[in-house]
Formats: C-alpha cells, structure tokens, sequence
C-alpha cells in the first residue's frame, strides 16, 4: 500500500451518471487486476474506495458513478485537481486458473475492473468472452473498449433496450463453453451467477469500507474458512470458499 498525492489529469463523463477519471502518479505498487484505491474527500470522514479500471507506468484510469454527495463532488473535479489517495489495496485476480476461454461478467459499476483484467489475459494468450449487464442501453459503457482489446463481447439490459432483455445469466447461452469465469458487481448478480456457473471462478466484492486496509474489520464476511476482510483479504474471493 502507497499513500500518495495523486494529480486528475482528465474526468469525463461516458453515460448515465457514470465518469471515467485518469489521475497521474506513483503505481508501482499496484500488482494485479481487481485492485482498488481508496480516495480521501475533504469534508467527508470516511475515504471513496474506487476499482482499478486500468493503469500504466504513471496514470490510473477509475470509473465511478454518481451515487451520493461524495462521489457529486468527484464529478466536479477538474485536471489539476489533487487528491489524497491510498493505492494498491486488495489481492485482485489470480490469471493463472483462467485457462484459454475464461468468461468475464460485469454488472453496472462493477465492469471497469475487468478491463485490465480482460487486457492482462489476452497477453497471456487467451480468449475472453465479456458480458456486461446494465439496466438500460443509456447506462452502457466500456463495450467498444472491450471489443478493441480483442474480446467477444455480449450486452444485456434488464428493460431490453439494448442488447440481450435480462440479467447477465441470459446470454449465457451466447458465451458457449468457458474454461473459467471471473466476475464483479452487486450481490443478486453475485448469487445468480453462482447458481448459474459450471466451473470455478472468482468473485470481487463491492463493499462498503471504513478504513480500505484491513485495521478496522468493518467490511468482514463469512467464508468456510472464517470470517474474510474484503478490504484485505479481498476483494477477490474464491467460488468455493464464499458463504452465502
């Protein structure tokens, strides 16, 4: 973990209440996909934990939406603004179980992770297929992104405005066999796929944080092998070991 003073170097908005923001800075400490940040507000107690969506040698790319009054104020945030930030927390995906045709499954504000994700195994020689599920065609993102770094990419909305109508367990049946799945998004998505999946997989968990370090154990969950910090020992749990 880097605390650090992070500068935005862009912040645009790409559909319905979501942003997409680049800042510059130290990343050597980020060491693989699924990691998150944890971004200091002034006037607000607790730090915004926010996903890697992508990153290089100076620059981390998050996206995030516009739920509450902290995350209204990072929308207004201009280049040049500083922020106070923690960076490389959390253990992020394994790619060594992918295999050659691992399914990655997106819900809402939990696609952005799988980008480097999907990039990081495509380097190593496999073939992902993407499903990213939102509740209508306006909340959509990311799809072409995902399409240039080489993936097949399936859409599903649940008023079926855009892509396949439903949830992201309905295009399935698109996808065919897969050899290993990872995925990130809301809980009832999380127990849908659960039930729906035929192979081993790894969940990333959204969870309100206090500290996004593991000091605090306010973000604790039940596993069989006893209670896990998503902050620490997360966010990224095996299939078998989740306790619903």
């Amino acid at each position: 973990m880097y605390q650090g003073i992070y500068s935005v170097l862009s912040n645009i908005k790409i559909a319905k209440d979501v942003y997409k923001m680049i800042i510059g800075g130290d990343t050597s400490v980020i060491t693989a996909p699924g990691q998150f940040i944890n971004i200091k507000l002034d006037g607000f107690y607790l730090r915004r934990p926010i996903s890697i969506c992508d990153y290089d040698e100076n620059t981390i790319t998050i996206i995030y939406k516009v739920v509450g009054q902290g995350t209204e104020m990072m929308s207004r945030f201009e280049a040049y603004h500083n922020l106070d930030v923690l960076v490389g927390l959390g253990n992020g995906y394994d790619l060594s179980k992918a295999g050659d045709r691992p399914l990655l499954i997106g819900g809402g504000v939990g696609v952005p992770p799988l980008y480097n994700l999907c990039k990081k195994l495509i380097e190593q020689g496999a073939k992902p297929a993407v499903i990213l599920g939102f509740n209508s065609q306006d909340e959509v993102f990311f799809e072409k992104s995902f399409k240039k770094l080489g993936a097949d990419v399936f859409i599903t909305t649940v008023d079926g405005t855009y892509g396949t109508k439903g949830f992201v367990t309905d295009a399935f049946p698109l996808v065919g066999k897969y050899s290993y799945f990872y995925t990130c998004g809301p809980m009832p998505m999380f127990k849908a796929v659960y039930a729906a999946t035929n192979t081993s997989g790894q969940f990333s968990f959204e969870e309100r944080m206090g500290c996004g370090f593991g000091a605090c154990m306010g973000c604790t969950c039940k596993t069989k092998y006893g209670n896990k910090r998503i902050c620490k020992d997360g966010p990224v749990l095996e299939k078998e070991e989740i306790v619903w």
